[in-house]
């Protein structure tokens, strides 16, 4: 039998940095309930000097702040820190959350939010901040990709895939669970030079979804993030 997720999660605590009096409340209840210490920070001031003197284990942080933004708050913790940070976006914010993810955000969460995704979302990078990144097998639902052999196999069957493909897929399981980027995806599959040609990716993630997909109209492992980029789902 698995460890319940409060189990798993006492004593580990999470930074939540958002001026919002209400979301503060409403985010130190859901977290707390889960069996997390919480601390809060209204400012990007107060959230670096909360950051440098007692790191959390996590952050929760808001884009919007009244003396900067939360894309100052990720670059500057990600010049000597690896926390895992997930952003809080109000909807329509789609710059603004690529920004973020750009500058060292480990995902987003727009608001509003719904407490089952919240609680997953940050499982996820926590789990992942705990993990050895040089895992030569990454299991994911029933798919397997193998970094070493440079092979996908769903249940039994090898699945094929060309080089550019393997290169996408190993990139999202990579970061399995965790929003990736148009420009990332670009950048370390092709290079700097083709980070604006997001055809690319539109064309390739087709042709694997159409691989490895049951329905690839209703995909269940590859999933667009509109505007912004693509996740590998951690548990289909």
């Amino acid at each position: 039998m698995s460890e319940p997720a409060e189990a798993r999660s006492a004593g580990q605590r999470v930074l939540v940095v958002d001026d919002e009096p209400q979301i503060v409340r409403a985010l130190k209840v859901i977290l707390r309930s889960a069996g997390y210490a919480t601390e809060a920070a209204e400012s990007k001031e107060e959230a670096l000097n909360a950051v440098s003197v007692r790191p959390p284990d996590a952050m929760v942080l808001d884009l919007v702040l009244p003396d900067g933004s939360g894309v100052d708050v990720c670059a500057e913790v990600r010049r000597w820190s690896s926390l895992p940070i997930i952003v809080l976006s109000a909807v329509g914010d789609e710059r603004e959350k690529v920004r973020a993810l750009d500058a060292g955000a480990d995902d987003y969460i727009t608001k509003p939010f719904g407490t089952d995704e919240l609680l997953a979302r940050l499982r996820a990078v926590l789990r992942r901040a705990t993990e050895d990144g040089g895992e030569p097998r990454i299991g994911v639902g029933d798919l397997t990709v193998d970094l070493a052999a440079r092979t996908l196999t769903r249940g039994e069957a090898e699945v094929h895939l060309t080089p550019i493909e393997f290169d996408l897929l190993k990139v999202l399981a990579q970061n399995r669970g965790r929003l990736v980027t148009h420009r990332q995806l670009l950048h370390e599959v092709w290079g700097p030079s083709y980070e604006t040609e997001t055809h690319y990716l539109r064309v390739h993630v087709a042709h694997i979804r159409s691989k490895l997909e049951p329905d690839p109209s209703r995909p269940r492992y590859v999933i667009t993030e509109p505007g912004v980029g693509y996740r590998l789902r951690d548990e289909p």
